[in-house]
């Protein structure tokens, strides 16, 4: 078995029906680093079945050593599921996961990252948290800000975003995997370091 130096998981919900919704915006992460590993390294598909994930192997230039890269197939409030098994399988520590997600608490394409601390309830952080047994995991926060209508947050987060919403979270991809880098180089202060001036 080979040794991994850290794990990226996208949360997001499976299926057409969530495709590029706020929720989604793990996913989109993920992608963009199969994008990038496509043309400066490599990505390999794996069988993510077992961990009801789709699971990649990938070598970047930013990225010391090898990662892995997971989109969970369970839904979003079930994302632990699929993440514990996959750690214990490969024996990554919690410390080295790095779990992207949206966060409504900050504003549209903006990036924020830290490790451990609470949900802020967030379905996704809470499914893992409990079926870690820790909250010592790293989140790359990515803001989709709050609905103008209070008490519409599930078909804010459910829904698509606008097209200058949209260009914001595109944008904010690259900065993203910025973050990750720094992570994976330097250490989370780093990180954190990078999220607030990107």
């Amino acid at each position: 078995m080979m040794d991994y130096d850290g794990l990226l998981v996208g949360l997001g919900n499976p299926g057409p029906r969530y495709e590029h919704t706020r929720h989604n915006c793990g996913f989109a992460l993920v992608d963009a680093l199969l994008r990038l590993a496509a043309t400066e390294g490599r990505a390999d598909e794996l069988n993510g079945a077992k961990f009801s994930c789709l699971l990649w192997r990938v070598r970047l230039p930013l990225l010391p050593g090898l990662w892995l890269a997971a989109k969970p197939q369970t839904f979003m409030n079930q994302s632990g599921m699929c993440v514990q098994p996959l750690l214990a399988w490969h024996k990554i520590s919690p410390s080295r996961l790095v779990v992207a997600h949206d966060e409504l608490d900050i504003p549209v394409g903006e990036l924020r990252f830290k490790c451990g601390g609470g949900n802020a309830g967030h379905n996704g952080l809470a499914s893992i948290t409990r079926q870690l047994g820790t909250p010592d995991f790293c989140r790359l926060r990515m803001g989709i800000g709050r609905p103008p209508h209070k008490g519409d947050v599930v078909n804010w987060v459910l829904g698509r975003p606008d097209a200058e919403d949209a260009a914001k979270l595109s944008a904010a991809l690259p900065p993203a995997l910025n973050v990750l880098a720094s992570f994976a180089t330097h250490g989370r202060e780093e990180a954190v370091r990078a999220a607030k001036n990107a």
